[in-house]
């Protein structure tokens, strides 16, 4: 009997034993298994702005590098300058069929084939950019965005968005609606829309074409960017004018655009990343766009370049044909019609508070 119990007694102890191991093997599987869910992620990712431009092109190394440092070199996200994966108008189409995963993306670049993509980008006489982040964020801008772009097998994540472009750089001042008409200017969008219509002769040109452009004079006049992106860009050495306030942009938003076939096969938590450096981008883009602006203007008189300020009556003239241009485009396609509408509405909303919150400007 005592030999009897002293075999079971081995063999239970054996038994709880292997129990011991088998829990902490499982336990350990487990561990591997959730750790083997969150895979590295190593992706291509083409820029539409070049890299090194603070505010409009450098958003999405932050993003990269972000990323990298939280995962510890989990994630990393290699970019590549514009162009060099293929042009900017191909980028949405290549994201769509899988070729490409991901992308820094300018949105109004899709217009010609998703016409309410441009209201994601930049609107004439539209929102500011801490305005357009409210709507994309807490409005209904992120909601149409994704239902407009899934449809496209995309997912669009807000990156970017900054303060007002230039009105443009010009060889002569603009005193009236008469010094607009007949220019061959490079505009982009709906404003290059609003420019055609008064008599101008607006198009559409790569940043790194337009000196070029207007050296050779195949351009009378361009705009870009902010001051601090366009003092790189050198139009200040031949258009002496750089005129404001920027009508055609009060702000400009760029997007990471991803494949939506990648997005949903990524985890929960690695979707927050994104969505997280996303938005610590927007936010950094913003404050460096603010920041820069106001130095580089303060430099203007000694490069011989006067800054000045459309004529009322120009501005006036420039918001009513913006809105027959808008009201036309809003006829044509049913989504611009629905993103315009949404829009308008958290604009006029928002002005109320904006209005009564902030002081006047007689007052800052």
């Amino acid at each position: 009997m005592t030999t009897l119990t002293n075999t079971l007694s081995r063999y239970g102890r054996r038994a709880v034993g292997v129990a011991t191991l088998s829990a902490l093997s499982l336990g350990a599987a487990g561990v591997m298994t959730t750790a083997s869910a969150q895979e590295k992620i190593r992706w291509k990712v083409q820029a539409t702005f070049n890299t090194g431009w603070p505010a409009l092109g450098d958003p999405i190394s932050r993003v990269s590098q972000m990323l990298e440092e939280a995962t510890d070199g989990r994630i990393i996200l290699k970019v590549f300058e514009p162009g060099k994966i293929v042009p900017p108008l191909e980028i949405s189409p290549s994201i769509s069929n899988g070729s490409l995963p991901a992308a820094y993306n300018y949105l109004a670049y899709d217009q010609g084939r998703i016409p309410s993509a441009v209201l994601f980008s930049a609107v004439p006489f539209g929102m500011e950019p801490w305005e357009y982040a409210a709507w994309w964020f807490e409005g209904e801008g992120h909601g149409l965005a994704e239902e407009i772009y899934h449809a496209q097998n995309i997912h669009p994540l807000l990156c970017s968005t900054i303060g007002p472009e230039t009105a443009g750089w010009y060889r002569k001042p603009i005193n009236s609606l008469d010094d607009l008409k007949g220019l061959k200017i490079r505009f982009s969008g709906l404003g290059g829309m609003v420019l055609d219509r008064i008599g101008a002769s607006a198009t559409l040109m790569a940043g790194g074409e337009i000196f070029a452009a207007l050296e050779k004079g195949t351009l009378d006049a361009t705009e870009y960017s902010m001051p601090a992106i366009d003092e790189i860009l050198g139009f200040h050495k031949i258009a002496k004018f750089n005129l404001f306030p920027g009508w055609h942009q009060p702000s400009t938003s760029t997007h990471l655009l991803i494949n939506l076939d990648e997005w949903n096969k990524m985890s929960r938590p690695d979707q927050a990343l994104f969505e997280m450096a996303c938005t610590a981008a927007t936010m950094r883009a913003l404050t460096t766009g603010e920041a820069l602006q106001g130095a580089q203007i303060k430099s203007f008189p000694d490069k011989g370049v006067t800054a000045a300020k459309l004529p009322d009556d120009v501005i006036q003239e420039l918001k009513r044909v913006t809105l027959e241009v808008m009201t036309e485009e809003a006829a044509k396609d049913a989504d611009f019609a629905r993103v315009w509408e949404s829009q308008k509405a958290f604009h006029d909303d928002y002005q109320i508070w904006k209005e009564l919150g902030y002081l006047p400007r007689d007052f800052n």
